[in-house]
């Protein structure tokens, strides 16, 4: 349950409220800046949540059998650890309730406003503030935090006639829990990450279950088991335990980056095992090849599973791999001209990734909104943070901070650190505004791109959501997690290009950077990408 937000609320069609942060979202991402923001003293701040409540994806993704496949005791805060994880990959309900524990635990539901819909966020060049429209009036703020999130826009298929269904129609991030699914004709159009959780819980209800294959994932064993009382008791009560398992978890996980971003040869071992799962699991030869990929392992995202194969062979399941032709009112069409009547449809088909709909409200200084922006030229930002053209304000879970081996909650940890200490120092030196410069952002893009460009993300021999229309990966992370750390450590001020609140003339990064040199601003430190860090 959301709480009463009396202090933050904003009427529609009055005074807008001014605060020194805005941070949009309250998933992984901004219940942690929010909570960093705290713990750094500061109050002056309001978290804007479209939501009911805390969670992000985790709290709209409530599909049957929706779960996490990243490890339980990685997958938290460093600073919030979960001792009382039920089992080693937890279940949706299970994080939902630990990411609102959390919230309750830090004292932060009352920065909130819920039901909150953002429709545009706009610099002003001349008051150095952003102005942010939403559903509940209007705020301007010194400093805005977007937090978003990657996996929040459902993406739906641009199907013929799929607009005139007249059944049940939903996508897996919306799910109808008030529809009766129960002996019903289902189809379900995608195979990827949520479509293996929710095949094998309809498979057992359906009457008959049409599952639509665009494109045959990889699929590796789930190693998740409950964890045992006496393991319950360590992790609870046994001093550096927890922490010990946590660190375990991260380094196993860390060994994939070789073969992902380095040496795609290395992902062979993987793919064995992935091919191994297929055989075991499906005898049919027939079925089997359908299922069997034809790109690398990891050159798209890597699944995990036991129940999605064979929920697969079960008499009332068909694969479908012929394509969609058109939806009628109520049915499908292939493209081979065959018809299945069905009841209803899930969409899994994912999200907007490199084109969210959210972009096109983000207005920057020249007046190009941060779609048009990366329209042009792809989605590019510098260390995942910041972006040229917007002033002020800072990403996370931003360009190339994505993964495909191990927990985000890590990688938005790292940006937390850059962006308090960001903060921190327009603080410190009487900063107004402040923006990464453009040449800086180029070289930063062009060394990732260099490094991506011999990953398994380039070079699998697959189309995935990780690249964008201009064919560069715009997603993930080129390297080892510890190296973003390091990257992230300290703020560096002279990447960016800064104006004084008392409104002097344009100060670079440069001259700050000399003041600082000479002792007479606050120390920057820039991190050292080779410095290794083990898990906290």
């Amino acid at each position: 349950m959301s709480l009463p937000v009396t202090d933050t609320a904003v009427k529609p069609g009055g005074t807008p409220r001014h605060v020194d942060t805005l941070i949009i979202g309250s998933g992984f991402a901004g219940l942690g800046a929010a909570i960093k923001l705290v713990q750094e003293g500061k109050r002056d701040f309001v978290v804007l949540e479209r939501g009911s409540e805390v969670g992000g994806t985790w709290r709209d993704n409530t599909y049957p059998g929706a779960a996490c496949d990243v490890p339980s005791h990685l997958y938290s805060y460093s600073f919030a650890l979960n001792p009382t994880w039920t089992r080693s990959f937890s279940k949706q309900p299970e994080i939902q309730n630990y990411i609102s524990s959390v919230a309750r635990k830090y004292n932060v539901l009352d920065k909130h406003v819920f039901d909150c819909d953002v429709q545009e966020a706009r610099w002003n060049d001349v008051s150095a503030r952003w102005e942010v429209q939403t559903s509940q009036g209007s705020f301007t703020a010194k400093i805005v935090i977007t937090a978003v999130g990657a996996l929040c826009e459902p993406s739906l298929p641009d199907i013929k006639g799929i607009d005139g269904f007249e059944g049940e129609i939903f996508h897996s991030a919306r799910w109808n829990h008030d529809a009766d699914l129960t002996g019903k004709r289902i189809a379900v159009i995608g195979t990827g990450a949520s479509a293996i959780q929710i095949v094998p819980q309809l498979a057992a209800k359906a009457g008959r279950l049409d599952v639509y294959q665009r494109t045959a994932p990889w699929v590796l064993p789930r190693a998740d088991r409950e964890y045992t009382t006496l393991e319950k008791l360590a992790f609870k009560y046994v001093p550096g335990f927890q922490k010990l398992s946590r660190t375990g978890i991260y380094w196993m996980r860390e060994t994939q980056v070789v073969g992902l971003a380095k040496a795609p040869i290395f992902m062979k071992p993987l793919q064995f095992a992935a091919e191994r799962h297929l055989r075991m699991q499906i005898k049919d030869r027939d079925l089997r090849e359908k299922v069997t990929p034809n790109f690398q392992i990891g050159c798209k995202r890597m699944l995990i599973s036991n129940n999605y194969y064979p929920a697969l062979t079960q008499p009332n399941v068909d694969l479908v791999t012929d394509g969609i032709a058109e939806v009628t009112a109520n049915g499908i069409v292939d493209r081979n001209g065959a018809t299945r009547e069905v009841d209803a449809i899930v969409v899994a088909t994912g999200f907007h990734v490199t084109d969210s709909p959210t972009f096109a409200g983000i207005i920057g200084k020249d007046g190009r909104s941060a779609a048009e922006v990366f329209e042009a030229s792809g989605q590019q930002g510098y260390k995942g943070s910041a972006i040229a053209n917007f002033p002020n304000m800072f990403f996370l879970v931003g360009p190339n901070t994505g993964l495909g081996h191990t927990s985000m909650v890590f990688m938005i940890e790292s940006q937390l650190n850059y962006v308090i200490d960001a903060i921190n120092t327009i603080e410190r030196n009487g900063i107004g505004t402040i923006e990464v410069r453009q040449d800086v952002q180029d070289a930063y893009n062009k060394d990732l791109q260099d490094k991506l460009a011999r990953s398994v993300w380039n070079n699998g021999g697959c189309a995935s959501w990780y690249l964008d229309k201009h064919g560069n990966n715009t997603t993930l992370w080129p390297g080892f997690t510890f190296q973003f750390r390091n990257t992230t450590k300290k703020f560096d001020l002279a990447a960016y290009r800064s104006v004084a609140t008392t409104d002097l003339p344009a100060i670079t990064g440069d001259e700050i950077a000399a003041e600082i040199e000479r002792g007479t601003a606050s120390t920057v430190g820039i991190a050292d990408d080779d410095e290794k860090v083990v898990a906290q």
